[in-house]
């Protein structure tokens, strides 16, 4: 006999740009070092195309840029290899760990979010593009702030990183979560989305606070309300676009999704 559930059993989040890093700023920072350091500079935008990967198939998709790939053969005398790839990837690693700290501030109303997650009787799972050599640091500084996720997988710990779920279905084999219907996944990537919907659960697209907008939240909040509006709108349109069943501002808009999404499982909704 099977049993109806009607509760939430676990919420899963991505890190930068999710729980962490207002404008998802750690990895772009890093990754325009990187480029620069060798001899190719890269904008922003072409920087943040790839966001949710992870990070060695970041640098990957970033040299198979036309522009990119064209720059790379111009200052190298040769089209990127494989090894180059290998290569940067190693060296990226030190880039990110200078630029991680920068950036660890919790998401302003994560700490309520997380309460409230918790008084539902549901548990807190969470994933990254970053690879566990990484991400030490940062779940430090998180734990200083008062998160700390029951859960934590990268996707150094898997075969195969976003968008296929196997570090959401990790997160819920490790925290004895028995129906993928009660679980719910957020992030502000469309291939952190694309994950959720491929693992067959809920999913909640942030448009704000993370890779769409790109802003700290000192410099989003210094924006005047017209330009907010437009890109809002140009965030909320591409998220929507990847399929989420919710998109809101950021973390701290996701406890009425959370009720809307009870709401529909005691109808016996499913994803």
């Amino acid at each position: 006999m099977t049993t109806l559930n009607t509760k939430l059993q676990a919420v899963v989040f991505d890190w930068a740009g999710t729980t962490v890093d207002f404008g998802s700023r750690a990895p772009i920072l890093a990754f325009m070092a990187l480029f620069s350091d060798n001899k190719v500079d890269i904008t922003i935008e072409e920087a943040r195309a790839p966001m949710g990967l992870e990070k060695r198939d970041h640098i990957a998709a970033v040299l198979a840029m036309p522009r990119v790939a064209a720059a790379w053969k111009q200052a190298h005398g040769t089209e990127a290899t494989v090894a180059d790839i290998d290569r940067l990837y190693q060296d990226f690693i030190p880039y990110q760990l200078k630029s991680i700290p920068l950036c660890s501030a919790l998401i302003p109303g994560a700490v309520e979010v997380f309460a409230d997650i918790r008084s539902r009787g549901a548990k807190i799972g969470s994933n990254t593009g970053y690879a566990s050599m990484m991400i030490g640091q940062l779940v430090k500084d998180a734990a200083e702030q008062g998160y700390e996720p029951d859960c934590m997988i990268t996707a150094s710990d898997v075969k195969y990183g976003r968008p296929y779920p196997e570090m959401l279905w990790k997160n819920l084999i490790e925290l004895d979560v028995s129906d993928i219907k009660t679980v719910v996944k957020v992030d502000d990537t469309v291939v952190g989305i694309e994950e959720g919907l491929n693992g067959g659960c809920w999913t909640v697209g942030l448009a704000v606070s993370g890779n769409e907008v790109g802003l700290s939240y000192e410099e989003w909040s210094a924006l005047p309300e017209s330009e907010q509006t437009i890109l809002k709108e140009k965030a909320y349109t591409k998220m929507r676009a990847s399929g989420a069943h919710y998109v809101i501002d950021s973390i701290a808009d996701l406890p009425a999704v959370l009720d809307a999404i009870e709401d529909r499982l005691a109808m016996s909704e499913k994803p």
